[in-house]
This record gives C-alpha cells, sequence and structure tokens, in this order.
C-alpha cells in the first residue's frame, strides 16, 4: 500500500533460521520437543510452588515468577516460529510484529529484574541468616516482585512506542525468526537517533545495573564464607547459590556474548544463533537446573504426588 510516495508497511516477512531447506522438519520437531519441555518444566515448577506450603519462601516466590517469565518468554517466539517453518509465507502483521517486540522485551527485562531479586536473598540468606525473616519479609518480597514488574512494563512500553513512530520504507524483509528491535531499526527510513538513545540508557539499567549488583551480592557472599572457612560453610553456599548462579551465567553469557564481543563476519547469523540460546535454551535449561539439585524442589514433588496418591486411593 502507498501513501503519496511513500510505502506503508502492514506486514512483514521473517527470514528465520539459516539452515538448510531440508534440516527444516528435523528442526521442527527438535524446537518443538525443546518447547514443550520448557511449558511443561515451568509449569511444575509454578504449580509445586503453589501447592507445597514449605515452597512459600521469599526465593521460591522469585523462583516462580521467574518460571512464569520463562514460560511466557519462551511462548511470544517460538509458536510463531514453528509456524512460519510450515508456512509457504513466513509473514506477521504490523501490529503483531510491535506486540511481539513489546512481550519479548517484556519478559526479557523482568528476567533480568527477578535474578537481581534473587541475588539479594541469596546474600541476606548467607550473611545474616539470623536476621533473613525479619529482612526479607513478604512485603519487601512483594514490592520487589511489584518493581520489576512495573519496571518492564515502562521500558518495554518506552521502546514499542518509540518503535510505532518510525516509517518504515519497501524493505519489509526481517533476517531473524522473531521481530527483533535492532533488525526492525535497520528497516526503518526515518530518523532512529532517539531510539538508539533509549536503548543506550534503557539497555544500561536492564542489563548493566542488575549484572553489577548480582556481581556485588555474590562479592559479599564470597567475602563472607572467606571470613570463616569449611566445608560445612562452602557446601552451605554451593547448595544454596550453585542454582542461580548458573542461571546468571546462562543469561549474561549469551547477552554479554553477542552484545559485547561483536563480530563483522557472519553478524547476522552469530545474532539468530544467540537468540536461540535465551529464547529457546536458557529458558528450557532453568527448571532442571533448579530442580536437579534442589532437595526442596524434590521434597515438593515428593509430597505433592503423595498427597494425591492417597487421595485418589480414599476415593
Amino acid at each position: 500500500m502507498k501513501r503519496g510516495n511513500r510505502t506503508v508497511i502492514t506486514e512483514f516477512l521473517l527470514l528465520g533460521l539459516p539452515v538448510d531447506p531440508n534440516h527444516q522438519d528435523l528442526l521442527y520437531v527438535l524446537f518443538l520437543v525443546m518447547y514443550l519441555t520448557t511449558v511443561l518444566g515451568n509449569l511444575i515448577i509454578i504449580i509445586l510452588i503453589g501447592l507445597d506450603s514449605h515452597l512459600h519462601t521469599p526465593m521460591y516466590l522469585f523462583l516462580s515468577n521467574l518460571s512464569f517469565s520463562d514460560l511466557c518468554f519462551s511462548s511470544v517466539t517460538i509458536p510463531k516460529m514453528l509456524q512460519n517453518m510450515q508456512s509457504q509465507v513466513p509473514a506477521i502483521p504490523y501490529a503483531g510484529c510491535l506486540t511481539q517486540m513489546y512481550f519479548f522485551l517484556l519478559f526479557a527485562d523482568l528476567e533480568s529484574f527477578l535474578l537481581v531479586a534473587m541475588a539479594y536473598d541469596r546474600y541476606v540468606a548467607i550473611c545474616f541468616p539470623l536476621h533473613y525473616t525479619s529482612i526479607m519479609s513478604p512485603k519487601l518480597c512483594l514490592c520487589l516482585v511489584s518493581l520489576s514488574w512495573v519496571l518492564t512494563t515502562i521500558i518495554s512500553s518506552l521502546h514499542t512506542l518509540l518503535m510505532a513512530r518510525l516509517s518504515f520504507c519497501a524493505d519489509n524483509v526481517i533476517p531473524h525468526f522473531f521481530c527483533d528491535m535492532s533488525a526492525l531499526l535497520k528497516l526503518a527510513c526515518s530518523d532512529i537517533q532517539i531510539n538508539e538513545i533509549m536503548i543506550f540508557i534503557l539497555g544500561g539499567l536492564v542489563i548493566i545495573v542488575p549484572f553489577l549488583l548480582i556481581f556485588l551480592s555474590y562479592a559479599h557472599i564470597v567475602s563472607s564464607i572467606l571470613k570463616v572457612p569449611s566445608a560445612r560453610g562452602i557446601r552451605k553456599a554451593f547448595s544454596t547459590c550453585g542454582s542461580h548462579l548458573s542461571v546468571v551465567s546462562l543469561f549474561y553469557g549469551t547477552i554479554i556474548g553477542l552484545y559485547l564481543c561483536p563480530s563483522t563476519n557472519n553478524s547476522t547469523v552469530k545474532e539468530t544463533v544467540m537468540a536461540v540460546m535465551y529464547t529457546v535454551v536458557t529458558p528450557m535449561l532453568n527448571p532442571f537446573i533448579y530442580s536437579l539439585r534442589n532437595q526442596d524442589i524434590k521434597g515438593a514433588l515428593g509430597r505433592v504426588f503423595s498427597k494425591h496418591i492417597i487421595h485418589f486411593s480414599l476415593q
């Protein structure tokens, strides 16, 4: 559609993954299995935390929100990618593209803030164990979760509104499997300076500040452990922080690899592969990381199943 001499974009074409068409069906099955695993794994975590009173603690409040965020984060991109893999014309409407970008930013930013809240919880648990209950009060925990949601809603809304004001030229092909903000900016034919400034400012708030806060939390944790070195203390710290550190490493590792270690060759391929890591792989692995070595989750799983088995046997 044209208005005057300017083309008005009504839809975008998503090129998808840079793979051989002969491997398309195999990848479709692989990503479908990974997505179903992500949904099932995160739903189990959320349900267990909701049903088992032993898990009604600050750490598991944050974890349930993180699992919900991971579930939604994957659902924003993977179903559309799977649909496009089976479609001859992998198109997405203009409004649908902006909506996808909004929710992608919302849940990506939410994960970053929730990881900070979880790091603070671990810091208090190890450095101030006697005051843990009074410091990590239900009111503070709800405030941290609410603040995370409010901040991410504002940030993602701002980015989306700034994107909506741009004009797009005749080129509507996005070399990605979802509506990535940087890919959309490359297609814009109007001034994107304000968008780039806000990405720089808000990117620091969402990535750099949380990463530094997590680093400081663990620096204090390590310092506290080294003051009274003991095998038992080290084991306790590892069991308390090991899962969270693994998730932090996965999340920020891919972001640092993508944005802080740029490469001139095959940059589009690299961006797509790294995006698969943090949109598909990380949300799938998080439930396993938090459950495989977590005795609380294993205990809750046993209690919930035992309760339901007894309930059915009595009927």
